[in-house]
Formats: structure tokens, sequence, C-alpha cells
């Protein structure tokens, strides 16, 4: 490992707005479990994560954005999470954290109706057909995410992959969950029925996405809580 990877793993070892769960500990008992407003921001705002935020990009602008939200961003990879820790410190932003976890734990860390909406940026699309399982659209995650998301609460999916923009399409379809935006073509998109974040926050991969001339997907949908998810 390079002296830079170390230093930014003894980084966040050190950050206040970095929480790296022992998972022997704490995956029973996490301590801000159903907390996260009470026990960490110290408000009653409402909770939105990122999940796979890698250098936390997004997070980081939503948090500048709406103020008066909190946003966590989560990720696995430590030294990723520590360039929007850093950020964020750097810049005084009180209303934004950043989680260590593997994705699929999280229903470990966060309680019943916890999260009020989700943002999945760029994730990776998982292609390999042994590992649809792994992709943060797959019935196995929304099942995860209903169980902490307030119902009828927003998931964002934006996208440069086709493959994984129809997958999603095909599981909200298969699962009757409610679809509020389904959008091809995100940039030469001209209505205004989408959120102002969509368009305007773009992380640094997107901007060369854009300028390369790939298309940008989004969907935005609902989960449908009548359904059993498997």
């Amino acid at each position: 490992m390079g002296k830079n990877k170390l230093k930014k793993f003894t980084d966040i070892n050190n950050f206040p707005n970095v929480i790296q769960p022992d998972y022997k500990s704490d995956i029973e008992d996490f301590k801000y479990k159903g907390r996260w407003n009470t026990g960490f921001f110290k408000n009653n705002n409402p909770l939105v994560l990122e999940i796979g935020c890698g250098k936390g990009e997004y997070a980081v602008n939503l948090a500048k954005n709406y103020p008066g939200k909190n946003f966590i961003g989560i990720d696995i990879k430590g030294d990723r999470i520590w360039h929007g820790a850093k950020k964020s410190l750097d810049t005084g932003l009180n209303n934004i954290a950043f989680l260590r976890i593997q994705a699929e734990k999280i229903e470990f860390f966060f309680d019943k109706n916890e999260a009020s909406e989700i943002w999945l940026t760029f994730p990776d699309p998982q292609p390999r057909k042994t590992r649809i399982k792994k992709r943060l659209t797959s019935p196995q995650f929304l099942k995860r995410y209903q169980k902490i998301l307030l119902p009828n609460s927003p998931v964002h999916l934006k996208t440069d992959n086709k493959n994984l923009f129809e997958y999603t399409r095909e599981i909200i379809a298969q699962y009757n969950h409610k679809m509020y935006n389904n959008i091809e073509d995100l940039y030469n998109y001209t209505e205004d029925n989408i959120d102002p974040p969509v368009k305007n926050i773009q992380t640094y991969y997107e901007k060369s996405f854009i300028r390369e001339g790939s298309k940008i997907y989004y969907l935005k949908f609902s989960l449908n809580t009548d359904n059993s998810l498997s």
C-alpha cells in the first residue's frame, strides 16, 4: 500500500464525519441505527443516502445545496471516502457524514422508515450474469431499501450504462414500483418535471461522459411496499 493511501486511511480514522463500524460488535447493535438524526446530526431533518458514493462528489454537492437535509455517503472504499469527507470538513459542512460499509449490510445500520431518499449515481453496472444480485437496483437491494425507506420515498438512478438502465426499468415494472421519471437521454430532455440536482450536480466522470457524447440515463421511482421482493 502506497504512503498516500496509508495517509488517507490514517486521516479517516480521525475524521469526525466518517463512521467505520466494527462488524463484530456493531452489526447487531449499531449505535446510530434509528438515531442518526438525534445521535449524530442533532436535528430532525430528512435523511438522504447516496449508496456507492465513491469520492462523495454528489453527496457533498447535495449537502451544499440542501442545508435542511442530512446526507450520508456510503461506500466500502476508505481511500475514496477520504475525498468527500475532507472536502466536507474543509468547507464546514455539518449536514453530511460518510459510512464505510458494504452496501449489502445497509439494513443493519438504518432503522425502519429512517431514510427519506436514496441516490444511486453511476453505480457499478455489474454486467456479468453471475453478479446480477450485486446490482444496486436488483430485487435483493430494493428489498433492503424497502426496509429502511419511508413509504413513497424516491430512489434516483443516474447511469451511463444502457443495460443497467433497461434492467432497472424491467425490475420496476415487474414489481409494480411507481415510476416518476424514465429518461433515456437526460441532457436532451426538455421537460421541467425533474428534481433540480439531477442536472445541476455532475460528478467528474459524468462530465467526462458528456464531453465524450455518451448518453446519461435517469430513473426516479418509489418502492411498492405491498410487494414482497425476492
